[in-house]
């Protein structure tokens, strides 16, 4: 440590870096706006299109209104969807064995794209530049989902064929909530008949076709014929004797005949 007594030495004033003038940078400012408007080539464009020679006079008729060329008739754009129908495990083998039955209708009459993804379960409906109204694949949806909740092909092809036929399902047990595992049985069993005839004969009668898929019941026809369809199940899932059944079906049967 230097004794407080010794001489310290002079430091170095620091160099002085000279600025530029104020002037100079006035004169280039100046220097560059002068040179951007100089040219008359880089002037801008006028505002209006008016001002120009290359501007086109509107056709006028007589009382000054503007003439436009007529519209073309276009069709539409249609945007390509696609419609996802679930397979349940035990239709599976069924939908496999009579592929070739269910895939003509879909694409000759309804003009859609099908495709069988065994990998996901389900069969995959999109439309095409071929498809010629947009109904066409909720009709091909509905006619996949009909063949999958159990009823015939002969059957679901109807659906492609009349407007006029719905499906409408129901759970036994929405109907009657305390039935147990085996009052859900007998249920099934009035509903069925022995060896079907009790759905057979509310299905000659109504003109509908009826499915029983566990507690599920499935009803395929036009909308009052379903509706007949659904009094007679319900009144056999509530207990009503076979015979008043056949009674009151035979009632309607006269009636549909007087009908038509």
């Amino acid at each position: 440590m230097p004794a407080p007594t010794a001489l310290l030495k002079p430091t170095a004033a620091p160099e002085t870096v000279p600025l530029p003038a104020a002037e100079k940078e006035d004169e280039l400012i100046l220097d560059v706006q002068e040179s951007d408007f100089a040219d008359p080539s880089t002037a801008l464009p006028p505002a209006f299109p008016e001002d120009t020679e290359m501007a086109v006079e509107m056709a006028v008729d007589e009382e000054g209104r503007p003439k436009f060329a007529p519209g073309k008739d276009v069709d539409p754009a249609r945007r390509l969807e696609t419609r996802k129908i679930p397979i349940p495990p035990n239709r599976m083998s069924a939908l496999k064995n009579n592929w070739s039955k269910i895939y003509p209708p879909l694409v000759d009459h309804c003009k859609l794209q099908v495709r069988m993804n065994i990998k996901e379960k389900r069969v995959e409906l999109r439309s095409s530049k071929f498809t010629e109204t947009n109904e066409s694949l909720q009709m091909g949806a509905d006619f996949v989902s009909a063949f999958a909740m159990g009823f015939d092909i002969d059957d679901a092809i109807a659906l492609l064929r009349l407007d006029s036929l719905y499906i409408q399902s129901f759970d036994i047990k929405d109907v009657r909530q305390t039935l147990g595992p085996d009052a859900l049985g007998r249920a099934i069993g009035r509903i069925a008949g022995k060896d079907g005839k009790t759905k057979f004969a509310i299905e000659n009668a109504t003109k509908t076709r009826i499915v029983l898929a566990g507690s599920r019941v499935h009803i395929l026809g036009a909308f009052e014929n379903i509706g007949m369809a659904r009094e007679s199940v319900v009144s056999l899932v509530l207990g009503a004797q076979p015979g008043k059944v056949y009674n009151s079906l035979r009632i309607i049967a006269s009636r549909i005949k007087e009908r038509y």
